[in-house]
């Protein structure tokens, strides 16, 4: 059944004349969706916060080409993608995510066109950071920004930063790999997008040795459950008893999902969209595939359950739950999520070290 509250709201999104009335519309979005939490099924609530999110990135976006419009820049001298990475690539940001974003444009035919391009694109791309840090969209703190030049650059730049990520995959190349796996495009030009996953594919079967550095990175982050069936809280700090669900929990089976589906070529970014392609695919089996969802949709629930907070304008959240606000019957929910985590980043770790070589 159609919403219309939720139609109009898009619509004024879309309709927004400048950041303050964007920056209004964003508060309006995370009050409405804070307030029906608890009454929404957790894929649907991801879905309508995400849907809401990439229009107000969508908006930024035009605003910011309007801006250098009247600033004498004119508007795109081609065809350009605006990639959305971490969460925002999955569809999976919470009330708080930051920006994780790129940015690829098509190849100018002289050295002058490719510097011509490479100067609008990277004003383009700071007005559009600028834009999204006024709505509450915090900078991500590695850098992974489309005003960075390592994430805005020409679709031949591009292609041969990904061979060069692809030909020394040393730790933080692998890290760039994997945060590229998860790109989504949010505005212009998707077939660019798919033209550096086309490459990302030819290069995974030139270098089958980058399975096992994925591996690597991939089982970096454990889930916060210990040998004795105990759940591990943090130690120390502020935040001492209460449990990261970000990164002992959601991030484990985000990792481990991406991996699989890397490796079967599947090209949707959503965790639970890449389950169910896995299962298709018959890498994961009926039962494998509903355990893990169910976990996984249990750890999208609990993110949300993290004190949200602001900052200096930013919306903030460091994905630290306190014990208290779970009752009983969630922790022991938790722990049995938590072990199937475990057989999943086991299964991977097998697949990755046997049959993927």
């Amino acid at each position: 059944m159609s919403d219309p509250h939720r139609s109009q709201l898009l619509q004024s999104i879309g309709n927004a004349v400048d950041a303050d009335a964007l920056r209004s519309l964003r508060d309006h979005v995370n009050a409405r969706m804070a307030a029906v939490l608890s009454e929404l099924p957790v894929e649907q609530f991801y879905t309508e916060l995400n849907e809401y999110y990439d229009a107000l990135i969508r908006r930024s976006i035009a605003l910011a080409e309007a801006d250098l419009a009247r600033a004498g820049m004119g508007f795109p001298p081609v065809p350009y993608a605006y990639i959305l990475f971490g969460s925002g690539g999955r569809g999976e940001q919470t009330l708080s995510s930051d920006q994780d974003s790129g940015l690829v444009y098509d190849d100018g035919s002289s050295p002058e066109e490719a510097e011509a391009y490479r100067h609008y694109f990277a004003e383009l791309s700071k007005q559009i950071v600028i834009l999204l840090e006024r709505l509450g969209f915090p900078r991500c703190e590695g850098n992974v920004l489309s005003d960075h030049p390592e994430w805005g650059m020409s679709l031949a730049q591009w292609v041969e930063q990904l061979n060069g990520w692809f030909d020394e995959p040393a730790w933080e190349s692998v890290r760039q790999l994997l945060i590229v796996a998860d790109g989504r495009c949010v505005y212009g030009a998707d077939d660019l997008v798919a033209r550096l996953r086309d490459t990302f594919n030819h290069d995974m079967l030139k270098h089958p040795v980058i399975v096992q550095r994925m591996l690597d990175n991939t089982m970096r982050h454990k889930v916060l459950i210990g040998v004795f069936g105990q759940l591990l809280k943090e130690q120390y700090g502020e935040d001492a008893g209460s449990l990261d669900m970000k990164y002992g929990a959601y991030i484990p089976m985000v990792n481990a999902i991406r991996l699989l589906a890397i490796r079967q070529d599947i090209r949707s970014t959503s965790t639970l969209k890449r389950m169910a392609e896995l299962r298709e695919a018959g890498i994961l089996t009926e039962s494998e595939a509903e355990s893990y969802e169910r976990a996984f949709r249990l750890f999208l629930k609990l993110r949300l359950m993290a004190t949200e907070k602001q900052e200096m304008g930013m919306y903030a959240n460091n994905g630290k739950l306190t014990v208290r606000k779970l009752t009983r019957d969630m922790i022991a929910e938790l722990k049995e999520g938590l072990r199937v985590g475990q057989r999943l980043q086991r299964r991977v770790f097998k697949q990755a070290s046997g049959r993927f070589r």
